[in-house]
């Protein structure tokens, strides 16, 4: 990597240079640099609304870069070691999206755990490719779904020859890491793609003794949330490529759903949060991972809660673990990991990333301090003293393996009818069903309902989770196939 290329950020260059020339605005946004809505630039400030701009030639277009753009994606590539990024303004969602789109073509194959995130199935209802499920293990004492193990994915190609792609989500939610370099190596020797959503992992190419990365791996194609851990704005993410994918193919894909109208804040932030990365990546995650594991050890030390790291290790299901994630089973002081959420939120001022069953995860990055750390240890030490009781029996749904009777798509756009949650048992689900955060769907379209799936579901709303992605925006019901 160039550290002198690297110290660029043209899009933002380009914003600046445009600033200077005051040119009069004739195109849209209609707010004309907030002038026509006053209350957007109390908001937001002048800067920021002066530079949610149109695309135009001094500034590029990220449909058909050109110019600082391409230049941009160029010096994302060389930063995140891929031969060809791509500026993503839908989200990791777009990014996942176009993997899959650009590898998968309507009745092929793609082999994948089911504790994907819906973007992934989101796509098969799309394209129409037939999802092969891995199943992963569960951690038996937190109840999580672990990695994948390569016999596992060696074993899903045998049975599945004409399969066309493996993706998998690596590093977890919850900070766990599947062989993710022998893996490849297995699909690679079968002639599959080998995709990875790595929306958890944008710093693990950066950051020292981490796990390693998907283009380090070899992968082909790799969706990357830059705005998780990589500090640029929510909704802005990479999409990067390898192995001679072919860019022009994939930009094709990436047209086909990704907007026209280019936000220049989402693009700016991912240029300069690129050039952080790049420039100052290992010495800001080394401060991130010492941060993590001294939270571990004094959330470890309060009793009744786990925050689990690297002892988790076992060499197979779980290859290796992000030390940088602050996952913390809280079912040992009879409380689910949502209850801690709430409280955490109402009673302590403490917004976290997600609460689901068993466990809480507090996303540790470069913006945290030491200070902020200590006042989410003492709120958990409050909390196990204020509502401590007995200890819960583990469960979790994330592990949950539902039956696929027909594709997503068939299912998704079949004729459906819409009944009582508990009278579904035994049909065929025709939506989405999940907790958000952390969007891995309890049933996506063409799987069987089942009791257990049932009383995972009940059990889940009745702790207060998030249930989204069905029609009925409450959850009493669900759409099963006629």
């Amino acid at each position: 990597m160039d550290r002198n290329r690297q110290k660029h950020a043209p899009i933002y260059e380009a914003l600046e240079s445009f600033k200077k020339k005051r040119v009069v605005p004739f195109d849209v946004p209609g707010h004309k640099r907030g002038r026509g809505n006053p209350e957007l630039v109390q908001l937001l400030g002048e800067k920021c609304v002066g530079i949610d701009v149109n695309s135009m030639k001094p500034l590029d277009n990220l449909c058909h870069p050109v110019s600082v753009i391409r230049e941009a994606e160029e010096l994302a590539a060389e930063a995140f070691g891929a031969e060809h990024a791509f500026l993503m303004v839908g989200g990791t969602t777009s990014a996942v999206q176009s993997m899959i789109l650009s590898t998968c073509k309507p009745g092929e194959e793609i082999i994948l755990p089911r504790n994907v995130h819906k973007s992934a199935i989101n796509a098969l209802v799309l394209c129409g490719a037939i999802p092969v499920y891995v199943e992963p293990e569960t951690e038996p004492r937190i109840g999580i779904a672990l990695g994948i193990e390569p016999c596992k994915i060696e074993a899903a190609i045998k049975a599945h020859p004409n399969a066309k792609a493996v993706l998998l989500n690596n590093p977890s939610y919850y900070g766990i890491c599947s062989d993710l370099k022998t893996i490849t190596e297995i699909v690679h020797r079968y002639g599959l793609k080998m995709l990875v959503d790595e929306a958890h992992g944008t710093h693990l190419h950066f950051g020292p003794d981490l796990p390693v990365d998907s283009m380090t791996c070899g992968a082909d194609m790799a969706a990357i949330s830059m705005h998780k851990s990589g500090g640029s704005l929510t909704q802005s993410s990479l999409l990067l490529t390898s192995n001679g994918m072919n860019a022009d193919y994939v930009r094709q894909i990436i047209n086909i759903t990704q907007t026209t109208s280019a936000s220049y804040l989402l693009l700016s932030s991912l240029d300069v949060s690129r050039r952080n990365l790049a420039l100052r990546g290992r010495e800001s995650f080394e401060k991130v991972a010492e941060m993590a594991e001294y939270a571990r050890r004094e959330i470890n030390a309060i009793g009744g809660y786990y925050a689990y790291g690297k002892e988790l290790v076992n060499g197979s299901s779980i290859y290796d673990y992000d030390v940088t994630k602050l996952s913390v089973y809280t079912q040992g002081i009879g409380l689910t990991g949502i209850e801690v959420y709430d409280l955490l939120r109402d009673e302590y001022d403490i917004q976290i990333e997600f609460g689901d069953i068993g466990n809480i995860l507090a996303y540790i990055s470069i913006g945290d301090r030491i200070r902020d750390i200590e006042r989410l240890v003492n709120a958990l030490a409050d909390i196990k003293r204020l509502y401590e009781k007995e200890e819960l029996p583990s469960i979790s749904g994330d592990y949950i393996q539902p039956e696929v009777i027909v594709s997503p798509q068939q299912a998704f756009y079949s004729e459906k009818e819409l009944l009582p949650v508990r009278d579904t048992v035994g049909r065929i689900c025709g939506e989405f069903i999940m907790c958000y955060p952390p969007g891995i769907p309890i049933l996506a379209p063409g799987e069987r309902i089942t009791e257990e799936i049932i009383d995972y579901i009940v059990y889940a709303k009745e702790k207060g989770c998030s249930l989204q992605g069905t029609e009925d925006i409450e959850a009493e019901h669900l759409n099963v196939l006629v």
